[in-house]
């Protein structure tokens, strides 16, 4: 198994145990050395979270629409307000 670094580098297995080695050693390999831990950010600004109740049967469908469209729910709800915002934007 291998896994593709962010300027697409590929590192096997055995050379990942070498660098967590290193790290473990105190002996950080040469190059990034800024550890960023969770998920990358999908935006510069922070997100706050916004919420709203509705029916069980218009979130399946909220879902399934978004499943379709290979979107999270999140994803897919960013997707129509910042369509309806940018409308508003132009008028």
């Amino acid at each position: 198994m291998s896994v593709v670094t962010k300027n697409g580098t590929v590192l096997t297995d055995e050379q990942l145990e070498r660098i967590a080695e290193q790290f473990e050693d105190g002996e950080w390999p040469e190059g990034e050395t800024r550890i960023v831990r969770g998920r990358p950010q999908l935006f510069e600004e922070a997100l706050k979270s916004v919420t709203y109740k509705d029916t069980a049967s218009e979130i399946a469908a909220m879902d399934a629409r978004a499943a379709s469209l290979g979107l999270s729910r999140s994803e897919y709800l960013r997707a129509l307000v910042r369509r309806d915002l940018a409308k508003i934007a132009k008028a």
